[in-house]
């Protein structure tokens, strides 16, 4: 149970932040705006984004944009919900990562039902590329990723390990 709410309060602690800095981006700028924080590399910058990963989508019909990211999205937090509750006692790692993720949805759930768009605001640049601007909850989400790639890589390992050793014998 311990795990249940270190999870639960990690959480809470995403999605508050995430819903923070977003209100203060909406408060302190005008949409387009952009503040240089660091030159060359990241600024601070406003923009809606009633798409999905990079803007995609957004031009969708409302029906599939209603669909794809009000509807799926729910339903996809009520099974990373079971995830992370099958996966408390057995596996740290992944019960992490479907936590971050579960938080950074439902931070960006909460601009999609609210404001009909998500918050964007962390804008990096590097050697003259462009990286599309992104917000805490899709960090949250990132992160969770790499932690699902670390997660399988070892689990190959484990069954690499183990698929010699059977061998040996």
């Amino acid at each position: 149970m311990q795990r249940i709410w270190s999870m639960s309060l990690m959480m809470t602690a995403i999605i508050l932040v995430d819903q923070f800095t977003k209100g203060a981006v909406q408060s302190n700028f005008y949409h387009g705006e952009s503040i240089t924080i660091i030159e060359g590399f990241f600024n601070l910058t406003y923009v809606r984004n009633p798409g999905a990963a990079f803007g995609m989508g957004a031009n969708a019909h409302d029906t599939l944009r209603a669909i794809f990211f009000l509807a799926l999205p729910v339903l996809a937090c009520f099974w990373l919900l079971w995830l992370i509750w099958t996966t408390r006692k057995t596996s740290l790692l992944l019960c992490t990562a479907y936590s971050l993720i579960f938080a950074g949805a439902v931070g960006n759930l909460i601009d999609r039902f609210t404001l009909n768009y998500v918050v964007d605001f962390l804008d990096f640049h590097f050697k003259g590329s462009h990286f599309p601007a992104f917000n805490v909850a899709d960090s949250a989400i990132s992160i969770a990723a790499g932690l699902l790639i670390i997660d399988f890589i070892r689990e190959f390992k484990n069954k690499e390990d183990t698929s010699n050793e059977t061998s040996a014998s």
